[in-house]
């Protein structure tokens, strides 16, 4: 792109550009912007930014539209935690779902701030080093860590919660996609989204539809801290981040079809995902099981047949049928890429599940992508209880409790 062009470029629909100055900082940063804004990096070579100024009814994306995800993704915040606390709490009750009792951890300052700062599941010489320090028992100190960590798990009512949101989410994306879809040609035939690819106008109903998902997943990875943490947890930001990207960069550089199929071919999976979780943590095993293996065919046919068949062979071998490669085409192919890698990932884990329930009958242990660690606050109690009465029973310190036990023993006993 020319110089005095990217000055102007406002007049395009980009950002506008920061005034060059003597400061060296400020010619980096408008030599930077200028170099991001390059013509060859979001489209082929036979067209610039200024193809995509609007005339007339023909509306083209331009990247300053996105700027209204910032304050969406606040309002799908404020809206989400509102949904949680007036839908996702009553509603749970409603299925029997129930917080347990769970036992608080004594204050030390010491184990408090080793917990916090060195490690939440400490070995036993670093246990022993400890106890020693706070002058209490090998038994105290690992009591005191197991309700510590039960402390910082998420409430069950908080995990159902959290998946009733995203269960609704993914359910209204579908269906309102599907309406927006349905009369589009591509939507059945991936190969007409590059028909007349990269000058391709631009409807409001799919702005709407692609700036709510945008801001859907910006609200993900802004609340990442505070969201229920899963064993999975580093293969979701990178796949939160691999899409918020692709959906930004394929908008401003028109890959607007393609990304339609992408949001579209996802959400169905997702659906079921969400469902299986809100039935799982209302313990309503059977529904859970049926919904489970709905969502597990339904992944396996939409991520490892539909995306790789209708997204990833159209945008590596249709895109460029009429045109050269270019950073876009590569940038593009990476991301999708990124995301069939963890579908295949989230693929195995679910494989393992099945395998699980045809030798078993049953899902004891869940290692999908939407595990946690359980809370065993409750075992932790019992199997203190059970260890304290095998010492009491060993003990040749006479109990009541035990006394009915023994004599009953020696009863049966030999004379």
């Amino acid at each position: 792109m020319e110089r005095g062009l990217v000055l102007k470029s406002e007049d395009l629909g980009l950002p506008p550009a920061r005034p060059s100055t003597d400061c060296d900082l400020d010619l980096m940063l408008v030599s930077l912007y200028d170099w991001f804004w390059k013509d060859h990096h979001w489209f082929p070579s036979q067209y610039s930014w200024a193809d995509f100024e609007d005339k007339n009814e023909e509306i083209y994306p331009h990247p300053k539209d996105l700027l209204a995800v910032i304050p969406l993704a606040f309002v799908i915040i404020i809206v989400r935690y509102s949904f949680e606390r007036v839908v996702g709490l009553p509603l749970g009750r409603l299925m029997g779902v129930y917080d347990g009792h769970r036992i608080k951890a004594f204050h030390n300052s010491t184990l408090e701030s080793f917990f916090r700062t060195q490690d939440r599941n400490p070995k036993e010489a670093q246990l022993n080093h400890l106890a020693t320090q706070c002058n209490l028992s090998m038994r105290q100190v690992q009591h005191w860590f197991r309700c510590r960590r039960n402390q910082e798990r998420p409430l069950r009512s908080k995990k159902f919660s959290e998946a009733c949101w995203k269960c609704m989410v993914y359910t209204f994306s579908f269906v309102g996609g599907f309406f927006i879809l349905y009369d589009e040609p591509w939507l059945w035939d991936s190969d007409l989204c590059w028909h007349g690819f990269p000058k391709q106008i631009m409807k409001p109903s799919i702005y709407w539809w692609y700036l709510l998902d945008f801001g859907h997943y910006i609200s993900l990875l802004l609340t990442l801290p505070f969201d229920v943490k899963r064993k999975d947890f580093t293969e979701q930001v990178i796949h939160h981040f691999s899409a918020a990207i692709l959906i930004y960069f394929s908008y401003c550089a028109n890959y607007i079809r393609i990304g339609t199929l992408v949001i579209f071919i996802h959400d169905v999976a997702d659906i079921f995902l969400e469902a299986g979780k809100v039935l799982h943590y209302a313990q309503w095993k059977q529904s859970c099981d049926m919904i489970f293996i709905i969502f597990s065919m339904t992944f396996f046919i939409t991520r490892l047949i539909v995306f790789p068949y209708k997204v990833l062979y159209s945008t590596y071998y249709s895109s460029m049928v009429n045109h050269e490669p270019f950073f876009g085409y590569y940038f593009t192919n990476g991301l999708l890429m990124i995301l069939q890698a963890l579908h295949v990932f989230w693929s195995y884990l679910i494989l393992c599940m099945l395998f699980r329930y045809v030798n078993c009958g049953t899902m004891e242990k869940d290692v999908r992508s939407d595990v946690e660690e359980q809370d065993t606050s409750d075992d932790d109690q019992l199997n203190t209880k059970e260890q304290k009465s095998k010492r009491l029973q060993s003990s040749d310190v006479p109990d009541t409790y035990n006394l009915p036990r023994s004599r009953g023993a020696r009863r049966t006993g030999p004379n």
